[in-house]
């Protein structure tokens, strides 16, 4: 019998613990990876890197029907889950403007900021939902190596496009076209506010795996620098993105980020305070013993937003 995991979203396919038997069906390559722990369970080290590599892997071969996914060596490989819910609770607030019903096909669009090599949010959106997605990112490998996973798997291949930021200050800029319309953005910001704390913080995580004492620190996860950090850290890359928005307020129904630490959202709420938002809203979401969130906000009325739900979302 599988146990649920009763935090996460209730359309979330991770709900249950990871079932190896079926994972190492679909990717045989994982098999070497799983071993039985102490509780008696199937499990993988999660300090290892490889090992966390192909378990997502699996998970995006199992569950989204990819034919193969793979990533360059040190780049981000998130955890599937978490990033699952936050593309079912964009749907349930794409929905909340929408009669309750959530708009999918390939009408609607998406824009992700930061896509990483991993292209996981992408994936799972158009996969569960058929929606169109364009990726940015200020890294070209990262960029070459979301096309490279469309590319190889046909359905993903006609819905998702990529474009390079070529100006990292940017966010919003260069990239949205003049006139262009984007249903809603999503974004995972760079946390830290330098490559030394960053540092810190992998090896905070490794301490709490209990693993690879004495041994250079290995980030299980990876992630490249313009990943995980940034001038100023996650609330300045924030501030700079609800500025930008306003410049685009037109463009776009909600505009979203993830917001690690419940400590900025005071610093967020001021900022779209300032550029004179028509509404906000905070999603609460947690994995295990993760506590996450992300804040969205509209520049549109709410007559506004059902004219644009009747037009872009209704057959």
């Amino acid at each position: 019998m599988s146990v649920e995991k009763q935090i996460l979203h209730p359309r979330n396919l991770h709900r249950s613990r990871y079932d190896f038997p079926q994972l190492i069906n679909s990717c045989p390559q994982l098999e070497p990876f799983v071993f039985i722990n102490p509780y008696g369970d199937q499990s993988i080290d999660f300090s290892n890197p490889k090992a966390v590599k192909t378990l997502n892997k699996a998970l995006l071969i199992h569950f989204y029907g990819l034919s193969d996914w793979d990533i360059p060596e040190n780049y981000l490989c998130p955890p599937i889950p978490g990033r699952a819910d936050y593309i079912h609770y964009l749907a349930d607030l794409l929905a909340s403007v929408n009669g309750n019903e959530i708009p999918k096909g390939n009408t609607v669009k998406v824009l992700d900021i930061g896509v990483g090599a991993n292209c996981v949010y992408p994936i799972i959106g158009h996969q569960a939902y058929g929606w169109s997605f364009v990726g940015s990112d200020v890294d070209k490998k990262a960029i070459s190596s979301a096309e490279n996973i469309a590319a190889i798997n046909p359905p993903l291949a006609r819905d998702l496009t990529f474009r390079i930021q070529n100006a990292p200050a940017n966010i919003f800029k260069g990239i949205v076209k003049p006139g262009e319309l984007f249903d809603i953005t999503l974004c995972n910001p760079p946390f830290h506010t330098s490559a030394e704390e960053a540092q810190m913080g992998s090896q905070r995580k490794v301490r709490n795996l209990g693993k690879q004492k004495g041994r250079e620190v290995v980030l299980n996860f990876g992630g490249q620098s313009s990943e995980l950090w940034c001038k100023g850290g996650e609330v300045e890359f924030i501030r700079k993105m609800i500025e930008e928005s306003a410049q685009i307020a037109k463009q776009c129904v909600w505009f979203t980020s993830l917001v690690s630490k419940s400590a900025h959202l005071s610093t967020v709420y001021y900022a779209l305070d300032k550029v004179g938002v028509k509404g906000v809203r905070t999603v609460e979401m947690a994995q295990g013993q993760k506590q996450s969130r992300f804040v969205a906000w509209t520049f549109l009325s709410a007559d506004e937003q059902s004219e644009w739900s009747r037009k872009r979302w209704k057959k």
